[in-house]
């Protein structure tokens, strides 16, 4: 690979989640990513943007949305979904605007969410991804995919004689 050649980029983007009424003796309410802005609005962090009955949106603020060589193999999965996704990572803490709740990552490959899903307490779940996120992301597949074929590993005489016993 040439040294000087790119292998990610990145677009800024913007959160909005929303705030659900629960009917749990253990929880009032959650927070769920609700969707993913192409671009973040000239909105401060922590502005309502609607409500309705038992649900509040919020604009949780910008987070980058960086795309990286060796993860084409994944976004190509996600767009051959036929609805492709963008997973949001929401944490606990002291947010923006005095919410209870921040944007911490944003990612287009299913299986890193899934690895944030399986550790601590964030909060992961995918959203529709925009038209021209998809776009780029396809763009970005074109210049950068490389078809890995697969080499099955051959079993050393030590490993077979390890798997019998």
């Amino acid at each position: 690979m040439n040294p000087g050649m790119q292998t990610a980029e990145a677009v800024t983007v913007g959160i909005v989640a929303v705030r659900r009424a629960l009917d749990s003796p253990w929880a009032d309410h959650d927070w769920r990513p609700h969707a993913v802005l192409e671009a973040p609005p000239d909105l401060p962090p922590g502005t309502r943007l609607g409500e309705e009955p038992g649900k509040q949106q919020f604009y949780l603020g910008a987070v980058e949305l960086a795309l990286h060589r060796k993860e084409t193999e994944s976004y190509r999965f996600n767009l051959a979904s036929g609805e492709p996704r963008l997973y949001v990572a929401l944490r606990h803490g002291d947010g923006p605007g005095g919410l209870p709740i921040f944007a911490f990552q944003v990612t287009a490959a299913p299986d890193e969410a899934q690895a944030w899903a399986e550790v601590g307490d964030d909060v992961v779940d995918g959203v529709a991804m925009p038209p021209v996120i998809a776009e780029w992301m396809k763009s970005f597949i074109e210049r950068f995919h490389v078809d890995q074929p697969f080499i099955k590993r051959k079993r050393t005489p030590a490993a077979l004689e390890r798997g019998r016993r």
